[in-house]
C-alpha cells in the first residue's frame, strides 16, 4: 500500500539534511527568521564556543534559550563584521567593551585598506611600465617592497596560505590511507577476538596493515616537515 511504503536509506539521508539545513528554532515573533542555526559555525555553537548550548533535547537537537538566541545573532554580527572570536568572548566576560573593541577593530581594518591601497598602487605602477614576465625586473621591485615593509607596509604573505592548503591537503589523504589500512586491522582484531584465532597468524596477517599505517604516518610527517621547509618557495633564496 502506498501509506506504508518504506522510503529508500538515500532518499531519506537527503530528506534529513535538507531538514537540517533549513531547520529554523521554534520561536514567536517577527525575528523568528533570523535564527536559522546553518548561519553559525559549528565552532561558534561548540560547548567552548561563545554559546554552549545547555543541552540536547530528546531528538538530539541542541537546545537554546530565548536569551541564547539574542547572543548568537549579536554573534553573528559581530563575525560578519570579522570581529575575531577571542575578541567576542572578551567582550561577553567583560574583560573588554564594545567601544573599545570597535576602536581596536577600525584600526586593523584602517591598517588592511592602507595595505591593499598600497599594493593596488604598485600593482598599478608595474602595469604601467608595460612589462613582460621576462623584463620584469623583480630583483628591483622586491627591493622597494622590503624598503616599505620596513616602513609599516604588510604584503599578502601567499606562501603562508599555500603552507596550509598544501597542508591541509596532505592530512586528508593520510587521513584517509589511514582508515583504509585500519578497516582491516580492526577486522582481524575483532575475529581474532571472537573466533580465538591463533596469535602468531593474527600478527602476521595484521602486520601488513599496521606497517602500511606506520609508514604513511612516517611519510605524512615528513611531508609536513617539507611544506613547512618552503619546498615550493627554494627560488625565494637566491
Amino acid at each position: 500500500m502506498a501509506g506504508s511504503r518504506k522510503e529508500s536509506p538515500a532518499r531519506h539521508s537527503r530528506r534529513a539534511y535538507a531538514f537540517r539545513k533549513v531547520c529554523h528554532t521554534r520561536r514567536k515573533g517577527p525575528s523568528a527568521s533570523h535564527t536559522s542555526f546553518s548561519i553559525f559555525s559549528r565552532k561558534e555553537r561548540s560547548p567552548k564556543g561563545p554559546v554552549p548550548p545547555k543541552g540536547k533535547a530528546a531528538n538530539g537537537y541542541r537546545e537554546y534559550t530565548e536569551e541564547d538566541l539574542q547572543v548568537l545573532l549579536k554573534v553573528k554580527l559581530l563575525r560578519k563584521l570579522a570581529i575575531p572570536l577571542e575578541e567576542i568572548r572578551r567582550l561577553q566576560s567583560g574583560h573588554l567593551t564594545l567601544e573599545d573593541c570597535l576602536r581596536r577593530h577600525l584600526i586593523t581594518l584602517e591598517r588592511e585598506s592602507k595595505n591593499l591601497e598600497a599594493m593596488e598602487k604598485f600593482c598599478g605602477r608595474i602595469l604601467s611600465e608595460d612589462l613582460t614576465l621576462g623584463s620584469l625586473p623583480a630583483d628591483r621591485l622586491l627591493t622597494e617592497m622590503e624598503n616599505m615593509e620596513e616602513g609599516g607596509t604588510k604584503f599578502m604573505d601567499a606562501q603562508r596560505q599555500d603552507k596550509k592548503i598544501r597542508k591541509r591537503a596532505s592530512l586528508i589523504v593520510g587521513g584517509a590511507a589511514i582508515v583504509v589500512m585500519a578497516f582491516p586491522l580492526g577486522i582481524i582484531l575483532w575475529f581474532t577476538l571472537q573466533y580465538q584465532m591463533p596469535l602468531p597468524a593474527a600478527l602476521i596477517m595484521g602486520a601488513f596493515p599496521a606497517g602500511g599505517i606506520l609508514c604513511t604516518l612516517a611519510v605524512l610527517r615528513e611531508r609536513m616537515h617539507e611544506i613547512e621547509g618552503g619546498e615550493l618557495y627554494e627560488a625565494s633564496k637566491y
